[in-house]
């Protein structure tokens, strides 16, 4: 299984392969026919309550995980992820600054333990 994270403001690359952007909101500054993507998968992303609580503080990432990974306990979208995966290079596409600490990142991590 081959998956990557990378932010939807970076350059696409040949080697992305399925290009799935993976949070609520549409990227700031971006209209959709400017970014090459696959799909986007709103209901994979966290909750917008969960969103919020988080806001991006480090302190909370640990806990941002556990309670994000319980949302997506039973969502059928996740198989269908793992499926492009197994298939092929997935790239999950997030818009945040933080590029460790993010909801794509939490998934990667989601998807490659179940």
């Amino acid at each position: 299984m081959r998956i990557q994270v990378k932010r939807i403001y970076d350059e696409p690359d040949d080697s992305d392969g399925k290009r799935i952007f993976v949070e609520r909101l549409w990227p700031r500054g971006k209209k959709k026919d400017e970014l090459r993507i696959d799909a986007w998968e709103k209901s994979v992303a966290p909750s917008s309550e969960l969103r919020k609580w988080f806001s991006h503080d480090p302190a909370k990432w640990d806990e941002f995980k556990r309670k994000y990974w319980a949302e997506l306990g039973g969502n059928p979208k996740i198989e269908e992820l793992k499926e492009y995966a197994r298939r092929g290079t997935l790239t999950l596409l997030f818009s945040a600054k933080d590029r460790d600490r993010n909801s794509a990142v939490a998934l990667k991590e989601y998807l490659e333990k179940s």
